[in-house]
């Protein structure tokens, strides 16, 4: 259950309103300015995604190392991370205001006009550095579940799995951009709905920690 609920988190990750209105114009980059091309929009979305993956898995083993010394106090330690996950996605619906909300907005040196791998993966990496505040509400609860398993390698298995939910929406966009304009164009006008959905996401897994898992 874990695993699904991770997976979950990484494709909210991907529709969370500092995310999704910025997916048209990362495609444009990926896919070429000058000379689109399909071919080249999925490499480069694909090494882009590998970029942040390697990050969110270098957090994750990190966090299931800790989880190992704090296994004595998982009980407590799970409803402390349930209420912080239910306190996030209330002030998501902005209920209430949390200063993890500053946003944080770090511009890449790498010139974006001309994108390959090797310059994707680059931008994956400092995408994952900048966006941190923004991703960080579901990528912190993906986080305590990491936290709270006690093998290295299930934590593993988690952030490539929270990786493949934010990653996989990128590069099916990058695929078919053409027949997502109307989509993308209909949810930037709907962010209210989308928040509100979110931070419900977010108090559901909070309720779940505390009680369930």
């Amino acid at each position: 259950m874990n695993y699904l609920f991770t997976f979950l988190e990484g494709l909210a990750s991907f529709i969370s309103p500092c995310i999704l209105p910025l997916v048209p114009i990362y495609i444009s980059y990926f896919s070429g300015v000058e000379n689109p091309s399909t071919k080249k929009a999925f490499f480069n979305s694909l090494f882009f995604v590998l970029g942040f993956s390697i990050i969110f898995i270098l957090m994750g083993l990190f966090a299931s190392t800790l989880g190992v010394f704090i296994s004595s106090n998982m009980k407590y330690i799970k409803i402390a991370f349930g209420i912080i996950m239910i306190l996030l996605g209330i002030a998501y619906m902005d209920i209430i205001k949390l200063p993890v909300f500053s946003n944080l907005n770090i511009k890449s040196k790498i010139n974006l006009k001309e994108l390959n791998p090797i310059r994707s993966f680059l931008f994956g990496i400092l995408f994952s550095i900048s966006h941190t505040p923004c991703v960080g509400l579901f990528l912190s609860s993906a986080l305590m579940l990491v936290t709270k398993e006690h093998d290295i390698l299930n934590g593993l298995i988690l952030m490539i799995l929270y990786s493949l939910g934010l990653g996989l929406p990128f590069i099916i966009s990058a695929l078919i951009v053409d027949k997502l304009k109307n989509t993308f164009d209909f949810i930037k006008k709907h962010f209210k709905v989308v928040k509100i959905i979110s931070g419900i996401v977010l108090i559901v897994m909070g309720i779940l920690m505390i009680f369930v898992l």
